[in-house]
């Protein structure tokens, strides 16, 4: 690749998802120079992660950004219901959570990024380069010093202290850096389709759960963003048939949306989203560090893909940001923020797998559990519904910022 320009800044950060712009913004306001590489022209993407959990909120609250992210198309809810076979359940309540953010956010995530873009160019040291991807390193004895990218006006060159892969479950950075994660099989996948909500439709409900299979219903104001769980690698073979088998096991499933599932008429509504849980045994090497999905692809199974991404963007922020500043990114530094960050990940995805072969049970015509465990659930409810808001909503080792800004 020709270099057409050469840029030298403190941080690199490849990837302009939630984890790596609220890197952006926080090692900015702490006035380091920093760019963001984002290899698309914006960030209207429709299916992905879009649950903002409590401890987000807290976390732009510490930032003075609360109230004006709460002014976004969003929708707040105070608590998460399931149906299991036919039973409602109430499985998380945040409104017991300590005030004020004692809810959960349904948001647009381009919504989310635009908003995070708007405020990180307050600060006249960063920088979002859109239409630019990341294609390679700069490794120099050992040490990454930087990016190759590959812009609309030819080759770049970005030679920084600390390179950070923020760029996906499928990061080219981290391939790059030689960091190769470990793949925990996954039995599920998910199909991802929009129907519009039913006249009269009930309270907010995350899914819809029996015998005939596994069907989310999440909440968009206007629309359900809904899903279907499926056998891993079952979607060919499903879509060989007709929509209208498709339509009969989503209703099967979620009977109140019989009177909407004839707005899904054609197999393009309908995306795959194979799911998987990975992660890397080493996050970083002398001068780069992976976040997020690029350090540990999550399932979509409690929403928390985003709140970790943060989360290990304010620990990485908090640990390096002074060292950036005199330039320098120590290895310690890179290995406590694993170390930090790698517990919590590894809990939430153990809960995950368990999760799966419960999930598994559904797509095969089986009932997920028991009348009298249903039953016995539903008795818990009012215990079961304040644990999980917690665990859900604020994480076993919730992050909080710092660094003041400059």
């Amino acid at each position: 690749m020709t270099v057409d320009s050469q840029i030298k800044r403190d941080c690199v950060i490849a990837g302009g998802g939630p984890g790596g712009m609220v890197l952006g913004y926080l090692l900015a306001r702490q006035g380091l120079q920093v760019t963001v590489l984002e290899k698309h022209g914006d960030f209207l993407r429709d299916f992905r992660g879009d649950t903002v959990h409590p401890s987000t909120v807290t976390l732009l609250g510490e930032l003075g950004l609360r109230d004006k992210f709460l002014e976004l198309p969003l929708s707040k809810l105070s608590t998460l219901d399931i149906v299991i076979d036919g039973h409602r359940i109430t499985t998380a309540d945040f409104s017991t959570l300590p005030a004020p953010d004692n809810f959960l956010v349904l948001a647009p995530q381009w919504d989310f990024l635009n908003f995070l873009a708007r405020e990180a160019h307050t600060f006249p040291s960063f920088e979002l380069r859109m239409l630019t991807e990341a294609t390679g390193l700069i490794i120099e004895e050992g040490q990454v010093r930087g990016v190759r990218a590959l812009a609309s006006d030819g080759g770049l060159e970005i030679r920084a202290t600390l390179t950070v892969a923020a760029d996906g479950r499928e990061s080219a950075l981290r391939h790059a850096a030689g960091l190769i994660p470990d793949d925990f099989g996954v039995p599920i996948d998910v199909l991802w389709f929009n129907l519009p909500k039913p006249p009269d439709p009930p309270p907010p409900t995350l899914g819809y759960i029996s015998a005939q299979g596994l069907v989310l219903t999440i909440d968009r104001g206007d629309r359900y963003q809904s899903g279907m769980v499926i056998r891993k690698g079952g979607f060919d073979e499903l879509r060989g048939g007709m929509i209208d088998a498709l339509q009969a096991r989503i209703t099967g499933a979620a009977p109140i949306l019989r009177p909407v599932v004839g707005n899904l008429t054609d197999w393009d509504q309908v995306k795959l989203l194979s799911v998987q849980i990975n992660r890397l045994r080493r996050w970083y090497r002398p001068g780069f560090m992976a976040i997020g999905d690029a350090a540990h692809a999550m399932s979509p199974m409690f929403g928390v893909g985003v709140n970790f991404a943060i989360q290990d963007a304010v620990a990485l922020a908090n640990a390096i940001g002074e060292d950036l500043a005199g330039g320098t990114a120590p290895v310690g530094k890179l290995a406590a923020v694993q170390r930090r960050r790698e517990m919590p990940v590894k809990i939430m995805q153990q809960l995950q797998r368990n999760g799966h072969r419960v999930l598994l049970r559904a797509t095969n015509g089986n009932r997920i559990a028991p009348r009298w465990f249903v039953m016995l659930l539903r008795a818990a409810s009012p215990l079961l519904r304040r644990i999980t808001a917690r665990f859900v909503g604020i994480g076993i080792r919730p992050e909080h910022v710092k660094h003041r800004s400059t």
